[in-house]
């Protein structure tokens, strides 16, 4: 049986032209119309095309100055990797990148799969912490995508997956390589280890999502695994409708961390990312950058690991219970409580206790 594994991800406009960028983010508010009321589907679109027009230039802005969004080849070559890593350990598997936002699309995805001939697909978003317009949206679209087609093929969906043992390593040994390089120590008292995490609305948490409980989850182990005892997290927030958002927002938390007098440098590790882009490379580098040293901080910034060899296998281990046709469970997989859907499946629901 040959199975295609397609990565979800966000996706990001290679080339920063208004063209791409506006109908990037019409894209994105559209798909996130139900964070304000619209009385019809004609009013959402023309709301989410104020909103794109509003943001494009700001943002447009941000790509030029990073020489255009890097998430898309990361994310092929993460592709790449899990596909090689599955044939060694003797599967018949082809990848695919789906993207929720830009080419390729995840309907490009299913289309190229169904093209391939493949008996069944399974559904593997590249973002390590699971949200509701992250992880369990792009997975829906991955079915709904098969639906239009009418292509009755089994689809199997990985959703929250932070607590791979693998993952958490990778995670802390990189903050603890780059703090090592830099001469840098996260148990003194003037070093401040600051998490920096993607902002999510309210409204999600609100409706059940679990994203900020497992932020901080995450944050915590790789702290203990560091040895730090004292650490702050902020959240990444894109306010561009009038609606609550995590909190607190990274800028505040670095402000108060600079006002208070007491921290000379702050080491920002970016705690929900899987790819170096905009939010990593502009808005951390960048924007963060110059809000810290204003406030006479010293600035560090951790790379993201999303070239690190052992990644392969944490992708590896997601998928390979799904390829491989024997029990989830035996992975420690267990029904998604995240996603309404069925076939979700993830790492982090609660043991049901007899």
């Amino acid at each position: 049986m040959s199975t295609g594994v397609v990565l979800l991800n966000f996706g990001e406009p290679s080339e920063p032209t208004r063209e791409n960028v506006v109908a990037y983010l019409e894209r994105i508010f559209l798909n996130n119309a139900s964070l304000e009321e619209a009385d019809t589907e004609e009013e959402a679109r023309e709301r989410a095309r104020q909103l794109a027009e509003r943001r494009a230039p700001g943002l447009i802005e941000e790509y030029e100055e990073i020489g255009g969004s890097p998430l898309n080849p990361q994310a092929e070559a993460q592709a790449d990797a899990l596909g090689e890593e599955l044939d060694a350990r003797g599967y018949d598997v082809e990848t695919y990148v789906g993207m929720q936002f830009t080419e390729p699309f995840i309907g490009d995805a299913v289309e190229a799969a169904r093209g391939d001939g493949v008996d069944q697909l399974v559904g593997l978003p590249v973002y390590p912490l699971c949200g509701a317009s992250t992880t369990v949206a792009a997975l829906e679209e991955l079915k709904d995508e098969t639906a239009e087609r009418d292509w009755d093929v089994p689809v199997a969906e990985i959703t929250g997956w932070h607590r791979h043992p693998l993952y958490n390593e990778i995670r802390a040994e990189n903050v603890r390589r780059f703090t090592e390089a830099h001469g840098l120590d996260l148990t003194d008292e003037n070093t401040e280890l600051v998490y920096s995490a993607h902002g999510t609305p309210r409204h999600y948490l609100d409706e059940g999502s679990r994203y900020d409980t497992y932020v901080e989850e995450f944050c915590e182990v790789v702290g203990r695994k560091l040895g730090v005892e004292s650490y702050s997290l902020g959240y990444q927030n894109h306010e561009n409708r009038d609606i609550p958002w995590t909190e607190p927002d990274v800028e505040e938390l670095v402000e108060e961390i600079g006002e208070s007098g007491d921290i000379e440098r702050i080491v920002v590790e970016p705690i929900s990312f899987m790819h170096e882009q905009s939010e990593t490379l502009s808005e951390l580098d960048d924007e963060l950058r110059e809000e810290a040293e204003e406030l006479g901080l010293d600035f560090y910034r951790v790379p993201v690991p999303h070239d690190d060899d052992r990644f392969r296998d944490v992708l590896g281990d997601l998928v390979e219970p799904f390829v491989g046709d024997f029990d989830p469970g035996y992975y420690q997989f267990r029904q998604c409580q995240c996603s309404d859907s069925p076939d979700a499946m993830c790492l982090n629901a609660p043991v049901e206790r007899i």
